[in-house]
């Protein structure tokens, strides 16, 4: 499924927690991977690098990429930095979706500013060469997770999923279903309830307690 406008708004209305709540085998890029922008909603396909101390791949991929692509790197989870200011700038200039590094990325003086996401792993003046091609729009790892080209990367103020885009409009609906819920939850807190009242909690500890398997979740909700 292509991602678009109307996609982009419906993620708008929800979060990575809501997502990861609606599907706990959702792909969580490792935190130790955190924004370095000042922007850090990214929402976009993937167009994938690997490469190794080296960011002539990186280079080619801000080149290659389509407007509204996410660059994922997969740099080996090593502290040489495979891009800086200059390829944040040319990556905005190109309408790119951001920027996520593992590996590292340096000129924090305009890099924190940027309204292009960007996220790596490692902060580093130490540049790569620019002598090996590197791989374009493989597999990859990044952050510990398996990225294909074209899956879509979501991030916010809490970290950064992969989804496949085949499934990327269900998730949605029940990252939706469940942001609905939790605001009624909110409601009941605000106006003096408890989390008892919110959860079948007292129902889930003693079904544990019997050795039963149950499940923590929320209360019936009467409008």
């Amino acid at each position: 499924m292509p991602v678009n406008d109307e996609l982009l708004e419906r993620f708008r209305a929800v979060d990575t927690t809501a997502i990861c709540d609606a599907d706990r085998t959702t792909r969580v890029v490792h935190g130790a991977i955190r924004a370095r922008s000042a922007t850090t909603q990214v929402f976009g396909p993937a167009f994938t690098v690997r490469c190794r101390e080296d960011f002539l791949a990186v280079l080619r991929a801000v080149e290659a990429a389509e407007p509204g692509d996410v660059i994922v790197v997969d740099g080996g989870a090593r502290e040489t930095a495979l891009g800086g200011e200059m390829f944040a700038r040319a990556a905005l200039a190109r309408s790119l979706g951001g920027i996520v590094v593992d590996g590292g990325y340096r000129d924090m003086s305009y890099v924190a500013t940027c309204a292009l996401p960007v996220y790596s792993r490692f902060v580093t003046p130490r540049a790569g060469t620019a002598s090996q091609l590197g791989e374009l729009q493989v597999p990859v790892t990044c952050g510990g997770v398996t990225v294909n080209p074209g899956d879509v990367v979501l991030a916010d103020d809490e970290g950064l999923v992969v989804v496949d885009p085949q499934r990327l409009e269900s998730l949605l609906d029940a990252a939706l279903a469940i942001k609905n819920t939790e605001s009624h939850v909110i409601e009941l807190l605000d106006g003096g309830g408890s989390l008892s009242d919110a959860f079948n909690l007292a129902e889930h500890v003693d079904a544990l307690g019997r050795g039963e398997p149950s499940n923590l979740g929320f209360s019936p909700f009467h409008g």
